[in-house]
């Protein structure tokens, strides 16, 4: 098999990302002008800073079981970054995000889009409906791009269900996290269920699985990759839990302690309320969600969860679930030359700081 690298894999996503959106932003133009400013806002959000973990993780998996790198297939795995640029769109609109990637969040762009053209109506109805109607189109072009791809009729029979699976155990997590953020109570059996559901599973262990399915791997293969991915999107959404309440936001993105204000009830919160005195307790209750907390309140709540031992506890889960996924990497019928890969993304995605 000729040399591959995490990087050429990532461009290769991007080739077939730009060549798509290209496309699909002239059709809209095309169909009317007052279409251009979600043509750009879409294409922009799309194609501007991305890790691409997703269709990387798809490619090794491909590669692992065999298959040999094409552009059909880097275009079959390219649609998996659609399906998350539309989750992204519908999680800020959820959590009442301000920014992104560094950037204004969909639904607040046109809130401001709104504002500024003195538009009819409320601003924040207005980007609210933009940012529900650019995530469904990003799914919808996920389906477009796949088919498109050009893969195979038996490729799309061994991999669409994968495909489509993932999808709904996204949706799934999605809701449980909403949910839990109104039940008012935390619980570290839910909060895991619902990381390897709305994370973990779609991030890595799905992508994955789809991409050997489509080089035809064995269900023993795809059994290994299940046991490494799961472990792996376990510490991924960990790392994720505490960059949402440690992390800088010039790197992340978004504002420090921003899962706090967004009232999110991860693990990493599970395990603070557990370990926490009482009079503790009852300040981090009062806080999730409070979308007024100052830079001063959160920076208590970022003390309190170091102090109490939660913040430690998480890098001790990240670490253990991190080496079992790597035991279960090297007991796997995965290529030898794509596990050093695999250990590379691992290590990025476990010990990111974004």
């Amino acid at each position: 098999m000729p040399s591959t690298s995490l990087n050429s894999l990532r461009n290769e996503t991007e080739g077939a990302l730009a060549e798509f959106v290209k496309g699909k932003t002239e059709k809209l133009n095309k169909i009317d002008d007052f279409l251009e400013p979600i043509a750009k806002s879409l294409s922009e959000y799309i194609l501007a800073g991305g890790k691409r973990f997703r269709p990387i993780f798809a490619y090794l998996g491909f590669l692992g079981a065999g298959g040999v790198a094409n552009p059909k297939i880097a275009r079959a795995f390219a649609a998996l970054e659609l399906v998350h640029v539309c989750a992204l769109i519908h999680d800020d609109l959820m959590d009442g995000s301000d920014t992104r990637r560094n950037r204004e969040s969909i639904h607040r762009q046109f809130q401001k889009h709104h504002d500024e053209l003195k538009y009819l109506g409320s601003a924040a109805n207005y980007g609210a409906s933009v940012a529900i109607l650019l995530g469904d189109l990003s799914l919808a072009w996920s389906d477009e791009l796949i088919f498109l791809s050009g893969i195979s009729q038996a490729q799309h029979y061994l991999a669409l269900p994968i495909f489509h699976e993932m999808r709904e155990e996204l949706m799934a997590g999605q809701y449980l996290d909403v949910l839990e953020s109104v039940r008012g109570d935390s619980d570290k059996i839910r909060s895991s269920k619902i990381a390897r559901l709305k994370s973990g599973k779609y991030s890595i262990e799905r992508p994955l699985q789809f991409g050997a399915a489509l080089a035809g791997a064995n269900s023993t293969l795809l059994a290994d990759f299940s046991n490494f991915g799961l472990a792996l999107g376990e510490a991924f959404q960990l790392r994720d839990d505490l960059l949402g309440i440690f992390g800088e936001p010039s790197v992340t993105g978004k504002p420090s302690g921003d899962d706090i204000r967004e009232g999110k009830r991860t693990l990493l919160i599970a395990l603070t309320l557990e370990m926490c005195s009482e009079k503790e307790r009852k300040l981090l209750e009062r806080s999730l969600g409070e979308k007024s907390l100052d830079n001063s309140q959160i920076a208590d709540i970022q003390e309190l969860i170091s102090r109490c031992g939660a913040g430690g506890e998480c890098e001790r889960l990240i670490s253990a679930l991190f080496n079992e996924a790597m035991a279960n990497l090297d007991r796997s019928d995965c290529r030898e030359e794509i596990k050093g890969l695999l250990k590379e993304m691992a290590e990025a995605t476990t010990q990111r700081e974004k």
